[in-house]
């Protein structure tokens, strides 16, 4: 079993943030799949898919950002899941918009939902899907309201392209085949 948690934070205020990108990645996901992410469990909503005879979690949690591993602790510990079978879906200010970043285990890198999920599972061995928004250094925006910042309509078809690879990473990844798809969607700042 796995968990995918794709990071956010709720509410209408947050939607098409550059923060809630996980979010977008989960909505992208359960419709392929033909899941709905709706029961609320454990500060989260949830939604169960077979993924390639694997049953996965798609999880959304409500705690907002900060707090994102208060949920994520949960579900592991009620479904006896291991770190190694969590992949968190986030965004990363260090990478290009659309590029995408897989690591196997590491550090939170200064991303307060990444250290609140290492925090509660008491170890770092979890699967990233790190999908790039850009960084903010020579745009004079603090990095807190570049994160709650909306997308510009030329970054939305690039963010697309990225979940829909950022997708088929996690497909890899399920089946077994994490050097094959960090391999493949692991990209190079450009």
């Amino acid at each position: 079993m796995y968990i995918i948690a794709g990071l956010g934070n709720p509410g209408r205020e947050y939607e098409m943030t550059r923060h809630n990108i996980g979010f977008h990645f989960i909505d992208y996901f359960a419709d392929k799949y033909k899941v709905k992410v709706s029961k609320l469990k454990y500060k989260g909503l949830w939604g169960e898919a077979n993924i390639g005879g694997e049953k996965v979690l798609l999880i959304k949690p409500q705690t907002y950002m900060n707090l994102s591993g208060e949920c994520i602790g949960e579900f592991c510990s009620f479904f006896k899941i291991p770190p190694q079978n969590v992949i968190i879906i986030s965004d990363d200010v260090s990478l290009n918009c659309g590029n995408i970043r897989i690591r196997t285990k590491g550090s939170a890198g200064g991303h307060n939902g990444l250290k609140s999920i290492i925090q509660h599972l008491s170890s770092d061995e979890f699967m990233r899907v790190k999908i790039g928004v850009g960084s903010c250094e020579d745009k004079g925006i603090e990095l807190a309201d570049y994160v709650l910042g909306r997308f510009s309509k030329s970054e939305i078809p690039v963010l697309e392209d990225s979940i829909i690879r950022a997708a088929a990473a996690c497909e890899l990844i399920i089946s077994g085949k994490t050097d094959m798809a960090m391999n493949r969607y692991n990209s190079k700042n450009k």
